[in-house]
């Protein structure tokens, strides 16, 4: 039987351990702070809590880390060349109504709730589509409380059908949430997963990397609310899951 003491031992060793992680964090993050600002001086002006989530998306690899960063600003300088996106660059995302913003877990992390039977496709093609992920992000990082970098998403696909499936679309997604948000997405709750919706999947699925996999959770209709309100209270969940909140579009939030 563990005695209090042995408690406190315990406690005490993992206190040190968790100082010995940061300081052993702080230490890669100076490393690739260097290493990056010497290639792009641009990379000055950026915090340190965004080159340790790269660094933790690459397993804390400086070089690995340093080269996905630098690959990054020039995305975001080539890709949003203004620091954010207009509502008049995503008019036809806009006009589908499918993703909203509201409410936000137990540990105070945001919540995005998307409708994917309103997404189709559109003469505004995939580039407009990856314009409007950016958009989204934006507004979802404008409602993250201090101290917290991350959000959920709650995918609905009830009433799914091939005429949503939107390949190039869903990989366009995943590759910026990959490249270039590493380390924001907390979790992706699947709910209503038509059986259809599978073939798509499977073509999705290798393309996705072992970190964003875990994060991935795809919830079984007996054990929706029950699954759901495990990390979200049902205050904070939409009226359509369950809850008392009224769904709001995420470009009036």
């Amino acid at each position: 039987m563990m005695t209090s003491s042995d408690k406190m031992d315990n406690s005490m060793e993992t206190e040190e351990e968790s100082m010995e992680s940061n300081e052993f964090e702080k230490t890669k993050i100076s490393r690739m702070r260097t290493l990056v600002e010497r290639q792009d001086p641009s990379s000055k002006e950026v915090d340190d809590f965004t080159f340790r989530r790269f660094l933790r998306a690459r397993d804390l690899d400086v070089e690995k880390a340093s080269a996905m960063f630098l690959k990054y600003l020039n995305w975001k300088r080539n890709f949003v060349p203004n620091g954010s996106i207009s509502p008049s660059e995503v008019t036809h995302e806009i006009e589908q109504n499918k993703m909203f913003l509201q409410g936000s877990d137990k540990k105070g992390r945001p919540i995005a709730v998307l409708l994917a039977a309103r997404h189709f496709q559109h003469k505004g093609g995939v580039e407009e589509f990856k314009r409007f992920i950016v958009y989204i992000f934006d507004k979802i990082f404008s409602r993250l409380p201090p101290g917290q970098e991350k959000f959920i998403i709650i995918g609905d696909l009830e009433g799914w059908g091939y005429a949503n499936s939107d390949i190039r679309a869903y990989l366009g997604a995943l590759s910026l949430v990959q490249d270039y948000y590493p380390e924001r997405l907390e979790k992706l709750f699947v709910v209503h997963a038509p059986y259809i919706f599978m073939t798509a999947w499977k073509i999705v699925y290798p393309l996705i990397d072992h970190k964003t996999r875990k994060k991935i959770v795809f919830v079984e209709n007996k054990r929706l609310k029950t699954t759901l309100l495990e990390e979200i209270d049902e205050s904070q969940l939409p009226e359509t899951l369950g809850g008392t909140l009224p769904l709001v579009p995420i470009h009036d939030s």
